[in-house]
């Protein structure tokens, strides 16, 4: 028993300072990883998830990264109440998969929209108010021509210019 001690005692008084001085030579060659680190690090090139969430110091989500409910893929981001106040990201298949951005107002109803729209994948950019469209400016997707066309509050429509 009194040679497992002496040796145990001896293994830990030389151990230490010749770990502390391997360690200290990898830091002098600028690895800028300890040894241990070393050891178990590894490079991960791709991260799977259907989501990733971005949370704030009070444990908030505030972005997220996910499919949407319609199966497009986007990034949506979330105010201090946790409304979401804009979306980027692409429509379902079922919608050509256009790109989209959406500004939505403080009842998480749409109040812009930038996007592309038909065949010929013209910008159109939607404004509306407590969910209804109110102006509609963009390339028409036939005639790739610009059009103006505004809704009052009655529905009724209106072109400043162009046609949509």
């Amino acid at each position: 028993m009194h040679k497992f001690y002496l040796a145990g005692l001896f293994s830990g008084l030389i151990g230490g300072p010749l770990g502390a001085a391997v360690l200290a030579h990898f830091e002098r060659m600028g690895t800028g990883v300890h040894l241990a680190a070393a050891a178990t690090a590894t490079q991960q090139e791709v991260v799977s998830a259907r989501r990733i969430l971005l949370m704030d110091a009070t444990g908030r989500v505030r972005a997220e990264l996910a499919m949407s409910p319609n199966g497009g893929p986007g990034i949506f981001f979330y105010d201090t109440k946790g409304r979401n106040r804009l979306e980027l990201g692409l429509y379902p298949p079922a919608e050509s998969e256009y790109p989209f951005v959406v500004l939505n107002d403080t009842q998480q109803r749409a109040a812009g929209i930038f996007r592309l729209y038909g065949g010929r994948e013209t910008p159109v950019v939607v404004l509306k108010n407590q969910g209804r469209d109110r102006s509609i400016y963009g390339l028409n997707p036939n005639s790739t021509e610009p059009f103006l066309v505004n809704y009052s509050n009655d529905s009724k429509k209106s072109s400043a210019f162009g046609d949509f």
